[in-house]
């Protein structure tokens, strides 16, 4: 594990308690859910190691860790579409976060410069369900 966060006792603990202990998986990870604090609306979907979310509470910023470039991501630091934190919650099993934030630029959340990264939806009447239309 990691000297950040503790282990839970036991199932009951992790479901019950009132500790943070994040499950993380495998890979040292867990999802981030990220919706926008004032809207609702789904953002992104990252993932989080030890270090990411132990930044992410200490800075009030949010912080990933990047999959494909394996490194350390503050999300926003190169476009100032930072993500500040106004809630972050847990699921039932601590093996998911879901992180509200609000968007500094939030024209300008996802790397493509959109406001979301869920800007294309299946067309279910187009290629049988699998074509994918821009909002």
């Amino acid at each position: 594990m990691n000297a950040v966060f503790e282990l839970p006792a036991d199932k009951a603990a992790c479901e019950e308690g009132e500790r943070l202990t994040p499950r993380f998986d495998a890979q040292g990870l867990v999802t981030a859910v990220v919706t926008d604090a004032s809207s609702g609306e789904l953002l992104m979907v990252a993932h989080m190691d030890a270090e990411a979310l132990d930044l992410t509470i200490r800075t009030g910023v949010a912080h990933y860790r990047s999959r494909s470039r394996n490194t350390l991501w503050k999300k926003g630091e190169t476009s100032g579409a930072l993500q500040s934190v106004r809630e972050l919650r847990v699921d039932c099993d601590q093996d998911a976060v879901w992180i509200k934030v609000d968007v500094a630029k939030p024209d300008d959340t996802c790397h493509t410069g959109r406001p979301s990264c869920f800007y294309r939806r299946l067309d279910p009447a187009r290629d049988g369900g699998r074509r994918l239309v821009f909002d």
